[in-house]
């Protein structure tokens, strides 16, 4: 029975990179089911294609493979993996930082090395610069139709030597609760923290309490605002801020029907740190 397979990566639609990936898989087998996460990660923005496998994975079922080509280091002495979930779906991806949310928040139970001259699209050349279509999608059809198990991919690589993405980690200090902006919800402009509600409901706080915001960009103070605290956008006026609990059950931020993003010319990172003091 064929597993179903998803792809993700930073190609973009505006040409035949995706495409050729789909051709490749259902070559392997025309009755893949195949679907995409997304294709407009940032071009080379490992953070952001490693913080959506983290906020898809869990609501597919087991055993689904999930193709991951964010790569910059392509054709560099990078490794290409295949890693196991803890609740088993499976991740074909380079070693470069694109697991560092799933090994923190979800769990990898175990991982392999690709043996790149075994698992290649035959007759696909000398290039080095599209193992998207050569390798990952390759590797990841097999995989989902069962032409290959996991173990004969390559030899197994220890998870603790896995690349990671540092990741700052959350601050609760005298009543404050210090965070970072981990992602943008693009569409509407919503600011994704890495700062849990459990955590959060430590402040012994409730619906409609207010709140002091700051956000920082390294040294750079960008945003200082009151916002309440609510359970839904309709409990405030059209362009209000609000702090609210989002699909992940981490602390958002938002205006009421506008793009806070847009609005203060804010991203996510790393460098963006996010204060939260109840008044």
């Amino acid at each position: 029975m064929n597993r179903p397979i998803v792809f993700q990566t930073d190609f973009g639609r505006s040409d035949g990179a995706v495409s050729a990936m789909y051709g490749v898989a259902l070559s392997v087998n025309p009755t893949l089911q195949i679907y995409d996460l997304t294709h407009d990660i940032p071009q080379f923005n490992i953070w952001d294609a490693s913080y959506r496998l983290y906020q898809t994975i869990n609501y597919w079922p087991a055993e689904t493979v999930f193709v991951s080509v964010v790569d910059p280091g392509v054709g560099s002495n990078r490794k290409s993996v295949v890693a196991k979930t803890k609740f088993n779906n499976y991740v074909i991806t380079p070693d470069n930082g694109t697991l560092t949310h799933l090994i923190n928040e979800i769990g990898i139970t175990k991982a392999w090395v690709i043996d790149e001259e075994k698992n290649r699209l035959p007759n696909s050349g000398v290039s080095y610069t599209f193992h998207g279509r050569d390798i990952f999608a390759y590797t990841g059809a097999r995989i989902a139709s069962g032409v290959i198990k996991l173990e004969d991919v390559g030899e197994e690589v220890p998870i603790e030597q896995l690349v990671k993405l540092r990741i700052p980690k959350v601050q609760s200090e005298n009543g404050t609760i210090i965070g970072n902006i981990d992602i943008l919800d693009i569409r509407f402009g919503n600011l994704w923290t890495n700062i849990n509600y459990d955590l959060f409901k430590e402040l012994k706080v409730s619906f409609g309490d207010v709140f002091e915001v700051t956000i920082e960009n390294g040294s750079r103070q960008v945003y200082k605002s009151r916002m309440s605290f609510v359970r839904t956008f309709a409990e405030t006026h059209l362009g209000d801020p609000l702090l609210f609990v989002n699909s992940l059950d981490k602390i958002g931020v938002a205006i009421n029907q506008g793009s806070f993003a847009n609005a203060y010319g804010i991203k996510s990172g790393v460098k963006w740190r996010i204060c939260l003091r109840p008044l």
